[in-house]
């Protein structure tokens, strides 16, 4: 089993990677794999909502930039997902923003029925609208939301003050604790026969008259 964590920030290894890190350190206590993709190195353009990823058998963006299609393509083969971003003006990075929504619009395919999780790095404040606005990507594609014993944030201004956030760090390692749990009941799950529900076709109603 394996997880696929995504760090949004632009700081390769800053105080959101180093939250990544601990729970992708807590992950492999559990026998879980964990993969960590540097996603904030170049700007992503938004998504332009032509429409082709959904005429592509292979899931890929129409855009090329950004590492999104790489991304997708880890997707198929990954159990779990992990989604941290730094905030920036109460929300989460704008690339992360953008990624995701070519991702998710793409690659949806690869995702439903996966674990998911947010985490939020911030010096200060708007850590709960930044995980409320990643967490709605998870929700609209019917992804298990993982929790922990608190949101899933931590707080400091260096990753060294990120390590000192006792209970942020402790909020992480739960998280992983947590995500590994439901993977291993998931595939104990798949072993009995039990498999993940079809979902129906989507119904969009128009509220216009």
């Amino acid at each position: 089993m394996k997880v696929l964590l995504l760090n949004g920030s632009p700081h390769k290894n800053g105080c959101t990677y180093t939250a990544l890190s601990v729970v992708a350190e807590q992950l492999e206590k559990n026998g879980i794999e964990s993969e960590i993709v540097h996603i904030a190195a170049k700007p992503v353009r938004g998504c332009s909502g032509c429409g082709t990823c959904k005429k592509d058998d292979k899931k890929h963006c129409v855009f090329l930039d950004g590492g999104v299609n790489e991304v997708i393509d880890k997707l198929e083969s990954t159990d779990g997902l992990i989604v941290g971003s730094p905030v920036y003006y109460a929300s989460p990075n704008g690339t992360v923003l953008s990624f995701l929504d070519r991702m998710f619009c793409a690659g949806s395919s690869y995702l439903a029925s996966k674990p998911a999780a947010a985490v939020v790095s911030a010096r200060r404040a708007g850590t709960t609208a930044s995980l409320d606005a990643i967490n709605k990507y998870f929700t609209i594609n019917r992804m298990p939301v993982v929790s922990s014993n608190y949101w899933n944030m931590v707080h400091g201004n260096t990753p060294e003050e990120v390590m000192k956030d006792e209970e942020g760090i402790q909020i992480m390692r739960v998280l992983a604790d947590q995500m590994s749990w439901m993977l291993k009941c998931i595939e104990a799950g798949r072993q009995a026969g039990i498999t993940a529900p079809e979902g129906e076709e989507k119904i969009k109603t128009n509220f216009i008259r």
